[in-house]
């Protein structure tokens, strides 16, 4: 469904919204889902979306030689495979397990990673996962959540990240929301990835938002950073100990 007026022209961004996204549809055709996801992917590789994961696992890790870490909403497997090349670097044996809710990621995921990346790929529910973790991580994710799934997710990565967790995500941005049809033109995306990239964007959080959502998971703003990260990122940060 398209969601027209919104995309035409630039939102009012001083709330959330909370109109669906194209992607998020069930019936949405697999091979279109499979290219949505790997145009979204070269999106992320132009906006450096890794970093802001590497930039936090670089403080949180400290002298741990192996950790396991779960990526909730994988995608195509983009951040996976960044961590995956950056713990190899560094000689650190990580377990990387990505779960996502819905079944069409895994073939997109499997696709575009190399069989020498050890990355454990499966379709289902976070809260399902039987291993314990010392890391969980979403990447653009907690804006496709509801209110009540994103209490929910706060919540069990707060009582069950022994180490530490990250959510990053897009910042509700002016200038973001303006500038990103520019990019998806440049880029040649699926036109569901222009639509719904400005809707995630109108979607998506500011700090005082996370300010207001933190303490009704009871987690006190004093134990997380709320770090701006390049280009247009909002990431909560959570290190434990």
């Amino acid at each position: 469904m398209r969601m027209g007026k919104q995309r035409g022209h630039m939102a009012d961004l001083s709330i959330r919204s909370r109109q669906e996204e194209q992607m998020d549809a069930p019936d949405l055709d697999p091979a279109v889902y499979e290219r949505v996801l790997h145009d979204l992917a070269r999106v992320n590789r132009w906006t450096f979306t890794a970093w802001p994961t590497i930039a936090f696992l670089n403080r949180a890790v400290g002298s741990a030689r192996h950790f396991r870490l779960l990526d909730v909403g994988f995608g195509d497997g983009d951040i996976l495979r960044a961590v995956a090349r950056w713990a190899g670097k560094r000689g650190i044996e990580a377990a990387l397990i990505g779960v996502d809710l819905n079944e069409k990621s895994l073939a997109a995921a499997r696709h575009a990673t190399p069989p020498d990346l050890r990355i454990d790929y499966r379709a289902g529910d976070y809260l399902d996962q039987p291993e314990q973790f010392d890391f969980i991580i979403s990447s653009q994710v907690t804006h496709h959540m509801t209110d009540a799934q994103l209490m929910t997710f706060l919540r069990h990565m707060e009582a069950n990240a022994r180490m530490g967790w990250l959510i990053c995500d897009l910042h509700r941005h002016g200038f973001a929301h303006w500038g990103f049809p520019l990019l998806a033109r440049l880029l040649r995306v699926h036109r569901i990835v222009r639509e719904d990239g400005r809707l995630s964007i109108a979607r998506a959080f500011r700090p005082d938002d996370w300010a207001q959502i933190l303490p009704q998971a009871g987690i006190s703003p004093d134990q997380v950073r709320i770090v701006r990260r390049f280009a247009f990122r909002l990431c909560v940060e959570r290190i434990c100990g």
